[in-house]
C-alpha cells in the first residue's frame, strides 16, 4: 500500500495539465544488496611476464572483515499508455552506493535508462541498457547466494587478465598515443581482455514480441567517437549485440545464444567478435544451469601492448588473433522456503599470437581462473532475502580475476588482486527490493 501511495504521489507531482493523469504511471523502485564477511586475499605468486622482464613482488595474504553492496541501485520508471496497444516509457536508474568507501559509478543514470516506445512490433528504445548477449545470464545464473557468484566475475570478464587498453581512448584510460579520442565506458575498457557484459550506451535497441516462447533482441552502439582528424589514429569504434532465445514448458525450459560485434574497440580496421549459448532446465527437485562462452580479440598493426607491471608487455604487440572462453554450471536445490544455490566456473588460459615476433601458442600461460561457491538463500516473501554462503576465485600465476564491490587487497588501495592471488570470502547477505 505504501508503495502505491509513494508511486501514486510522485506521478501526481510529474503530472503534465491537460494530461489525464489515469493514462500515465510513475513508479519509484530499487535494489538494496548488502553483505557482512571475512575476506581474504593470499599472497599470490609473482607475476610472470612473456617478454623475460622481471616479475613483480607478492604481497603478504590478508584476512579482514568487511560490509559490502553488490548492484544496489533505484530509480523511476515511467509508462503512459497511448492508445491502439501503443505505450511510450521512460526508465532512469543509478547506482546506491551503500558504502562510502565502494569505488562503483554513482552519477545519475549510470544503470539501465532509456526511453522508448513498445507496442505490437515490439520494444524500441533509446539510451544506456545491458546488451542481448548480457540478458542471457537470466537463463542459467541461477546459483549465487547474494552477488558472490560467477557473472561478471568469470563469466563476460576477461579484463582483469593479461589487458592492453584501447590504444584508441582516453576517459581514464590514457594509451600514450597523441590525438586519442574521448570514448565511454565500454569503448575505453577496449583492447585485448575488455569484458562483453558491460551496457552500451548512445546505442539503440530493439526488442521483438515473444512468439512460441522466441525472443529476439539487437543493440547497436553508435559511432559517436568517430574521429577524422587526430594526429596518429582515425579510429571509428561501434559495437552490435544480438540474441535469440527461448523459454518453454512453464518455464521448465530456456536456452539463447548470442553474438557480438565490437569495431575498433581493440585494433583500428579489425572487428573484436564473441558468441555464448546459456541456458538451463528446472527439474524441479534441482535447477541447473549451463553457460559457455568465446570471444576473439583482433590484433592489427602493431598496436600498443599493456602497459601494466605484472601483466603481458608483449601482448597484441603483433599480428594475431588472442581468444578467450569461459564455461560454468550452476544449481539450486529447493529447501522449503529458500534453495541450497552453488556455482562452478573456469576461465581458460587465454590462446592466441604473443610477442613481437608473432609466436604462435597453445596458451597463454596461466592466464586462467576457477571460481566456485555455495550457501543457502531463505525467501522471506518476494522483495527480501536473507542468505549465507562461501565464496572463492582461484586464479593461475598470471590472472587477477575479482568481484565487483569486494573491499580493497593488501595495500589498501586497489580492488584488484596481485596476480595469482586467490579471493575468498565467508558472508551473510540481505536484499530488499523496493
Amino acid at each position: 500500500m505504501q508503495k502505491k501511495l509513494l508511486t501514486v504521489a510522485v506521478a501526481s507531482a510529474l503530472a503534465v495539465p491537460g494530461i489525464a493523469a489515469a493514462q500515465s504511471t510513475v513508479e519509484v523502485y530499487g535494489t538494496i544488496n548488502m553483505a557482512f564477511g571475512n575476506f581474504k586475499y593470499t599472497e599470490g605468486t609473482a607475476a610472470q611476464t612473456v617478454d623475460g622482464a622481471t616479475p613483480g613482488a607478492a604481497l603478504a595474504s590478508v584476512s579482514k572483515l568487511d560490509v559490502s553492496q553488490g548492484a544496489s541501485n533505484y530509480g523511476l520508471r515511467a509508462r503512459e499508455n497511448l492508445g491502439g496497444g501503443l505505450a511510450a516509457w521512460g526508465q532512469f536508474e543509478q547506482n546506491a552506493p551503500m558504502e562510502r568507501s565502494n569505488n562503483i559509478a554513482i552519477t545519475p543514470a549510470s544503470r539501465n535508462s532509456a526511453v522508448g516506445m513498445q507496442g505490437g512490433f515490439g520494444n524500441i528504445f533509446l539510451g544506456q541498457w545491458t546488451t542481448p548477449w548480457a540478458d542471457l545470464d537470466a537463463l542459467w545464473g541461477i546459483g549465487t547466494v547474494g552477488y558472490w557468484g560467477p557473472v561478471t566475475s568469470i563469466i563476460g570478464r576477461r579484463e582483469t587478465t593479461g589487458t592492453a587498453p584501447n590504444p584508441n581512448c582516453i576517459n581514464g584510460h590514457t594509451s600514450g598515443v597523441p590525438g586519442s579520442t574521448v570514448c565511454d565506458a565500454v569503448e575505453a575498457a577496449g583492447g585485448v581482455g575488455h569484458p562483453f557484459w558491460r551496457r552500451f550506451s548512445q546505442a539503440v535497441f530493439y526488442q521483438s514480441p515473444v512468439m512460441a516462447g522466441v525472443q529476439v533482441k539487437l543493440a547497436y552502439q553508435t559511432n559517436e567517437s568517430k574521429a577524422t582528424s587526430n594526429v596518429s589514429t582515425n579510429a571509428d569504434p561501434s559495437a552490435w549485440s544480438g540474441s535469440v532465445q527461448w523459454s518453454g514448458m512453464g518455464g521448465r525450459a530456456r536456452v539463447g545464444a548470442a553474438y557480438d560485434r565490437h569495431k575498433d574497440f581493440t585494433s583500428i580496421g579489425a572487428s573484436d567478435t564473441g558468441y555464448s549459448v546459456k541456458g538451463g532446465w528446472n527439474f524441479g527437485v534441482v535447477d541447473v544451469g549451463l553457460a559457455y562462452e568465446v570471444m576473439k580479440y583482433k590484433c592489427v598493426g602493431n598496436q600498443p601492448g599493456s602497459t601494466t607491471p605484472g601483466q603481458y608487455a608483449a601482448l597484441c604487440a603483433s599480428d594475431g588473433d588472442i581468444k578467450a572462453k569461459q564455461y560454468a554450471v550452476a544449481l539450486a536445490v529447493p529447501v522449503g522456503p529458500g534453495s541450497i544455490r552453488a556455482s562452478y566456473a573456469v576461465a581458460k588460459d587465454l590462446d592466441g599470437v604473443i610477442g613481437t615476433s608473432g609466436v604462435a601458442t597453445s596458451h597463454i600461460s596461466d592466464t586462467g581462473a576457477k571460481q566456485y561457491n555455495i550457501g543457502y538463500e531463505h525467501r522471506f516473501s518476494k522483495r527480501t532475502n536473507v542468505g549465507i554462503g562461501y565464496a572463492k576465485i582461484d586464479n593461475k600465476a598470471n590472472a587477477a580475476f575479482t568481484w565487483t564491490g569486494a573491499p580493497p587487497i593488501q595495500n589498501g588501495q586497489s580492488n584488484t588482486p596481485v596476480f595469482g592471488s586467490d579471493v575468498s570470502t565467508f558472508f551473510v547477505s540481505m536484499t530488499h527490493r523496493f
